[in-house]
């Protein structure tokens, strides 16, 4: 733990911490608030995250400690050759216990939407376990368009809890402060040695309240 942040994983080359919500990954132009750059350096740890998450998403951030190491990472994001799972609560659905989520994104002034003109994307999930208004799901971000979890989720017509961007006037029965959803897994070939990575940040304790209470029958 350093700074409020947990590290993960570390050595002279790749740094992975559990970001909390409420933390900005990078500076944003129209929002406010402490960075993850900011608690790196006031933690003496001289690293730059190599992709993102969302303000109010937790869990595993990849960084680099040098800029080979952030290049070769972020070829890796570029081929797809990394793999990103992610829990997530999602609302009345899926009712099917695997599949995918294809719908293309356009992104435009902050804000994703599906759009034939769109990118492709492609979302695949797996539920974990049901409860009678959400059930918890594990997700394998197999693109990174902005926003993409999310959106597809909630086009689908299974919005995460705590959703308010795409959620459509669709109302959380949880009423929680912020999307429920996490950064739970990354697997990838450590960029200098080639030795298998795989990184696992826990739930936070607020998560796994939310979990119990959402999976309650």
């Amino acid at each position: 733990m350093v700074d409020s942040l947990e590290v993960l994983y570390r050595d002279d080359h790749v740094l992975v911490v559990s970001k909390p919500a409420g933390m900005l990954s990078t500076a944003a132009p129209r929002e406010e608030g402490r960075t993850l750059p900011q608690a790196l350096e006031a933690a003496g740890l001289r690293a730059t995250p190599v992709h993102r998450l969302d303000r109010d998403v937790s869990g595993a951030l990849l960084c680099a400690f040098d800029d080979a190491t952030r290049a070769a990472l972020e070829d890796r994001f570029r081929e797809r050759a990394l793999r990103k799972l992610y829990w997530a609560l999602a609302l009345m659905g899926p009712k099917k216990d695997s599949g995918e989520i294809k719908y293309p994104i356009a992104e435009e002034r902050g804000l994703a939407r599906v759009s034939a003109a769109g990118k492709p994307a492609l979302t695949r999930y797996r539920v974990l376990g049901r409860g009678l208004r959400a059930n918890e799901v594990e997700v394998d971000l197999v693109t990174g368009r902005y926003n993409q979890i999310r959106l597809h989720f909630a086009h689908a017509g299974w919005p995460l809890v705590g959703e308010r961007k795409y959620a459509r006037g669709r109302q959380d029965p949880f009423r929680y402060p912020r999307v429920a959803l996490h950064a739970w897994k990354l697997e990838l070939l450590h960029p200098r040695t080639g030795a298998a990575l795989n990184v696992e940040a826990p739930l936070p304790a607020e998560l796994v309240a939310l979990r119990e209470q959402a999976l309650q029958r």
